[in-house]
């Protein structure tokens, strides 16, 4: 619940949430299909979730369709995802961790989400606290358009803060 909430604070500007959405799925599509295969699993020493390799083929659902939304949700956006596609797609990752039993994973594949969803709730209790913020404005994608940053800019770095951090969530199936 939490992570489908993180996303939905994370899409606030054009292509911004989609991208690290289809990049965690490509991400959790990976460990699903390893989880799932009896053999991988026992190669890498992580649980073996029978049937759990078939939420790959969800993961790459998410991926197709995500890269058919970005076509017109590309700056300028013509579609808006809203609350329905970003909590769905939120609360999709979250079920995917949970029945591939990597759910820190999640927080570290999605942790440009969390750092989203963080950085509202220290923004609220700060300003709760002392009546002074920490951010120009929250959520932090917010905060660095008011540092003056394009927005273009903000979407891209985001992306790539993204992708590093999917491949760190991928590096972890490695290091037990």
């Amino acid at each position: 619940m939490g992570f489908s909430n993180a996303v939905n604070l994370t899409d606030g500007l054009d292509g911004l949430a989609i991208v690290p959405v289809m990049m965690s799925a490509a991400a959790f599509g990976i460990i699903a299909y390893l989880v799932g295969n009896f053999i991988f699993s026992d190669y890498l020493g992580v649980h073996h979730v029978p049937g759990s390799g078939e939420l790959a083929i969800f993961c790459a659902a998410i991926i197709g369709g995500g890269t058919g939304f970005l076509w017109y949700n590309a700056p300028p956006a013509k579609i808006f995802m809203g609350d329905t596609g970003s909590l769905a797609l939120g609360g999709a990752l979250g079920s995917i961790a949970v029945a591939t039993k990597h759910e820190l994973v999640l927080g570290i594949v999605g942790g440009l989400f969390v750092v989203e969803a963080a950085s509202v709730m220290i923004q609220v209790a700060y300003f709760k606290a002392t009546k002074k913020r920490i951010f120009l404005m929250a959520p932090i994608h917010h905060h660095f358009e008011k540092m003056g940053w394009p927005e273009s800019t903000v979407v891209i770095r985001f992306w790539i803060v993204a992708a590093m951090l999917a491949l760190i969530g991928l590096s972890t199936l490695k290091l037990r």
